[in-house]
C-alpha cells in the first residue's frame, strides 16, 4: 500500500508522522512542548544538512554546490573531459572515476570504443583522475564500493547516480555540469523541495527491491509529486532491509524524476563499509527531532506484491498477479499505450501472441547493471533456479554481476556454476542491456529485465527499420521464477523456495591490481591519446540580437525521453564525434529531422561567411520581406536556425547529447509545455540553447518560420517574457517564456555555449 499526502507532513524522532493538514502550529508546538515553526522543521532534514554542508553561496535559498567526488563512463567522460580541455582544465580538482563499462564490448565501429577508453587512461594520467577498465565494474557499482561516505555528495554523468542508501547523496547530470565542478565551478540550483519517504513493514517473501521501487514509480511518475525533489527515506521499515535491498530500490529513484535521494543509515549500513574496507566513511544520519517534508509517500512494504513494469515506461505497471489474471485486457491497455510511445503507424505491435495456453510467455530474461546485478539479487534467483532448467525453446537468461567483486564471490560461493547449469549466461560488468546495446533480442520478441529502464528502443530494436522488441522490467526473483518455468511469467510468490542468505565479502585485490588511481599525481608531460573516431567540438557562435527558427520537428508524445532525442545502444560509438552523433538525431521518432536541420544551418553557415543568404533558400527572402513589414531588422543581427517542439522533453537519461546533437546541426531553441527534468534544461542551457515555454495549443507546424526580435537583449535584461511571431500567417504573434535563469546561465547562452562563456 502505497499512500501520497496531499501537503507535507512534520515527522518526530524519524517515526511519528504528523500530517500537515491535521495539525496546527499551536497543536504542534503542544505535543513537542516548545515552539517549532515550519522553516525552521524544514532545515532538519538530512537533505538540508549534506546540501547545507556543501554549498558555497551563504544563501540557502540559491545553492552553489562543490560536490566532493564526480564519476563518469566510457560513454560521457571523453566529450566531458574534451569540453573541459577546451575551456581551460589544467587538474582534476577532485577525484574523478573514469569507469568504462558502457562501451566495454568494443563490438561495434572497429577501434572506435576501445580508442575512447585509452583517451581516458591517458587523461587519468595527465590530470589526476581513476580509471576503471572494461569489465571491472559498472559505474554505480564501483562508486558504491569505492567511493560513497556518509554525508557525502558525488556528481555522476549518468541519471542512475544515486548512492543514498549509503548516506551519500549523489545527482545524476549532463556532462557541462562536470566540466563546470572540473574547473573549480559550483552546480547552481534553487533550494529543492524534500519529500519524505517513509518505508514500514516487512517485504513479503519473493518480493525483491525492483517490486517495492515499481510500486513507488508507478504511484508518483505521472503526477510529477517528486520531480526535482529530493527523496528522503525514513522509516521503520528501513530495519528491516539489507543494504543490497536498499541500494536496489534507490537506483530507481531516478526514474521518477526526482533530483537526487538520501537515507537514514545504521548498524547493517556501518557493516556495509566495514566490509568495503572503508569504515572510516560511515556517517550515522537521522533527521533531528522534528523535521518538516514538503511531501510524504508512506509505503508499507508488507502489502507490496511481485510486479511487472510493461511496455514502455518504468511507470506503467501492474502486479505479476493481476497481469496474469487479467491478460487480455491489461495486454489491450499495454497496445494503446504503446500506439502514442511508438507513434508509428507502419508498426503493428501486440503481445497477444505471447498468450499460451492462458499464460504469457516472454523470450528473454536479463538481470544486470547497476539495478540487477547486486550480490543479493543473484544469489536469491540462483536460489529460484537451483536444480531447475530453462528449456531448450526461446527463452534465454542472461546474468551479468555488476563488479568483478561481486562476480568473484559468486564464483566462490558456487552460485556461478549453478546458474550455468540452468541453461543461463553469466557475463562480466556491462550496462547494455540497459541502454539497448547488449542481449538484443529478435523481432517481436518479449524481455523481462531487471534493469533500470524499458523506454522504446533501450532493448535495441530500430522502429524506423521495422523492428520493434519490448522490455518489461521484473525483480531477479520473479526472472528467476520465470525462468525456473521455462519463460512462462511467473510472480517469485509463487516459488518454494528457501533464500539461503549467504554472507558477502568484498576482495579488494581486483580493483588494487587493475585500476589506474592517479589522484594527486597529475603528469602533465602525459601525452593525450587521441583516436580518430574523437572529434573536438565545432565552433559555435555567440546569441545575435534577433532569432529566425525554422519549425524542424514537432514532436506531440505526452513525454519525449532522451532516447528518442538521441538514440542509445549502436549510436553510442559515435559519443566521441559530435558530428558523427548528431546525424541519429531523432532518428527512431522524427527521421527527416536532420535534413530539416541541416538545409536550414547553411543558410546560417552562408550568414556568418558573409554570403548571400538568399541563393541557399528561397524561403528565407520571403521570410525577411514578411518580417520587413513588421520589424527593420537586417542579417548580420539576426541568426537563423532550427527549433524543435515537444510537450515535456527530457525524461531519462543524463547524456547531453540529447542536446548538444541538436546544437550542432544549428538548433538554438527548445520550445516546450514543460521539461521532464531539470537535467536536460540544464544540458540546453549549457549547450547555448534557449529553453523556451509555451502552454497553451501551439500556433505553428513543422515547417513554419518563427521571429524572436531583441533576444539577446531580453536575456541580458533578465526579461522572462518574449513575444515571438510565426512568419507567414501574418506575423501571427505568440508569447514565449524562460522560466528562471541564473546569471551565469544567461551568461552561457549570451556566449553561444557553456565552452565560449570558459573562453571569454
Amino acid at each position: 500500500m502505497i499512500k501520497l499526502y496531499e501537503k507535507g507532513a512534520y515527522v518526530i524522532n524519524g517515526a511519528e508522522i504528523l500530517n500537515e493538514q491535521d495539525v496546527s502550529s499551536e497543536m504542534l508546538n503542544h505535543k513537542l512542548g516548545e515552539v517549532c515553526s515550519k522553516e525552521s522543521a524544514a532545515k532538519n532534514t538530512l537533505a538540508y544538512e549534506i546540501l547545507n554542508a556543501h554549498n558555497t553561496s551563504g544563501n540557502m535559498d540559491k545553492l552553489k554546490i562543490k560536490f566532493d567526488k564526480l564519476t563518469s563512463h566510457d560513454i560521457t567522460f571523453v566529450g566531458i573531459i574534451q569540453t573541459a580541455r577546451a575551456s581551460g582544465l589544467e587538474k582534476f580538482p577532485v577525484p574523478y572515476i573514469l569507469t568504462n563499462c558502457h562501451n566495454s564490448l568494443c563490438a561495434v565501429g572497429g577501434t572506435i570504443n576501445e580508442d575512447d577508453h585509452m583517451f581516458g587512461l591517458s587523461c587519468a594520467k595527465k590530470y589526476g583522475g581513476i580509471y576503471v577498465p572494461p569489465h571491472q565494474a559498472v559505474i554505480h557499482q564501483y562508486a558504491r564500493e569505492m567511493l560513497a561516505g556518509g554525508g557525502k555528495m558525488i556528481l555522476g554523468s549518468d541519471s542512475h547516480t544515486r548512492y543514498g542508501a549509503l548516506g551519500t547523496m549523489a545527482m545524476g547530470e549532463g556532462g557541462p555540469e562536470l566540466v563546470k565542478q572540473l574547473l573549480n565551478k559550483t552546480y547552481d540550483i534553487n533550494m529543492p523541495k524534500v519529500v519524505g519517504v517513509y518505508l514500514t513493514g516487512t517485504p513479503r517473501k519473493g518480493v525483491g527491491p525492483q517490486d517495492i521501487a515499481l510500486a513507488i514509480i508507478g504511484a508518483v511518475f505521472s503526477n510529477g509529486y517528486v520531480n526535482n525533489k529530493v527523496m528522503e527515506f525514513i522509516g521503520d521499515g528501513i530495519k528491516n532491509l539489507s543494504v543490497d535491498y536498499r541500494i536496489g530500490i534507490d537506483v530507481m529513484t531516478t526514474e521518477t524524476t526526482c533530483l537526487s535521494s538520501i537515507w537514514v543509515t545504521d548498524e547493517k549500513v556501518k557493516e556495509f563499509y566495514e566490509i568495503h574496507n572503508r569504515p572510516e566513511d560511515y556517517k550515522e544520519l537521522q533527521p533531528k527531532k522534528v523535521a518538516y517534508y514538503d511531501g510524504m509517500i508512506y509505503v508499507d512494504m508488507s502489502e507490496i506484491k511481485p510486479m511487472i513494469a510493461m511496455p514502455f515506461h518504468p511507470s506503467n505497471v501492474y502486479t505479476i498477479d493481476e497481469l496474469n489474471a487479467n491478460l487480455y485486457d491489461i495486454l489491450d491497455e499495454v497496445e494503446k499505450k504503446a500506439l502514442v510511445s511508438l507513434d508509428n503507424s507502419k508498426i503493428k505491435y501486440t503481445l497477444k501472441d505471447k498468450v499460451r495456453n492462458g499464460k504469457l510467455y516472454v523470450e528473454q530474461g536479463v538481470i544486470a547493471g547497476c539495478a540487477g546485478g547486486g550480490f543479493e539479487n543473484i544469489c536469491d534467483a540462483t536460489d529460484i533456479l537451483d536444480g531447475a532448467f530453462i528449456g531448450a525453446d526461446e527463452f534465454s537468461l542472461s546474468v551479468y554481476p555488476a563488479s568483478q567483486p561481486v562476480f568473484m564471490e559468486l564464483v566462490k560461493n558456487g552460485s556461478v556454476a549453478k546458474l550455468m547449469e540452468t541453461g543461463a549466461t553469466v557475463r562480466s560488468a556491462f550496462c547494455g542491456p540497459c541502454f539497448g546495446a547488449g542481449d538484443v533480442p529478435s523481432n517481436n520478441s518479449f524481455s523481462i529485465r531487471h534493469t533500470t529502464r524499458n523506454f522504446p528502443n533501450r532493448e535495441g530494436s530500430k522502429i524506423t527499420s521495422g523492428q520493434v522488441a519490448s522490455v518489461a522490467l521484473m525483480d531477479a526473483r520473479s526472472i528467476a521464477a520465470t525462468a525456473a518455468n521455462k519463460g512462462y511469467l511467473t510472480s517469485a510468490e509463487n516459488i518454494d523456495v528457501n533464500y539461503n542468505k549467504p554472507k558477502y565479502y568484498f576482495d579488494s585485490k581486483i580493483y588494487d591490481n587493475r585500476v589506474y588511481d592517479g589522484v594527486g599525481k597529475a603528469d602533465t608531460s602525459v601525452d593525450i591519446k587521441f583516436g580518430p573516431g574523437i572529434v573536438d567540438w565545432p565552433k559555435m557562435e555567440s546569441l545575435s540580437d534577433n532569432l529566425i527558427l525554422k519549425v524542424a520537428s514537432v514532436i506531440l508524445d505526452p513525454v519525449t525521453t532522451t532516447d528518442e532525442l538521441i538514440p542509445s545502444g549502436e549510436t553510442s560509438s559515435y559519443r566521441s564525434n559530435p558530428l558523427g552523433l548528431a546525424e541519429f538525431t531523432l532518428s527512431r521518432k522524427d527521421p527527416a529531422y536532420v535534413g530539416r536541420a541541416k538545409e536550414i544551418q547553411l543558410v546560417e553557415k552562408a550568414r556568418i561567411a558573409g554570403e548571400d543568404i538568399y541563393n541557399y533558400s528561397d524561403e528565407i527572402k520571403s521570410v525577411y520581406d514578411t518580417i520587413q513589414t513588421s520589424f527593420q531588422i537586417d542579417v548580420a543581427s539576426t541568426e537563423i536556425g532550427s527549433v524543435i517542439y515537444a510537450i515535456k522533453p527530457g525524461d531519462g537519461s543524463a547524456r547531453e547529447q540529447a542536446a548538444s546533437s541538436q546544437k550542432v546541426l544549428g538548433g538554438f531553441a527548445n520550445i516546450a509545455k514543460e521539461y521532464a527534468t531539470k537535467r536536460y534544461r540544464s544540458n540546453l542551457i549549457n549547450w547555448g540553447m534557449l529553453p523556451f515555454i509555451f502552454e497553451d495549443e501551439i500556433p505553428f507546424e513543422i515547417g513554419d518560420y518563427l521571429f524572436i526580435k531583441d533576444i539577446k537583449s531580453a536575456i541580458k535584461n533578465k526579461i522572462s517574457e518574449v513575444k515571438a511571431y510565426v512568419v507567414g500567417k501574418g506575423m501571427k504573434e505568440f508569447t514565449l517564456t524562460l522560466g528562471e535563469l541564473t546569471d551565469d546561465e544567461r551568461e552561457i547562452i549570451l556566449k553561444g555555449c557553456l565552452i565560449n562563456y570558459y573562453h571569454n
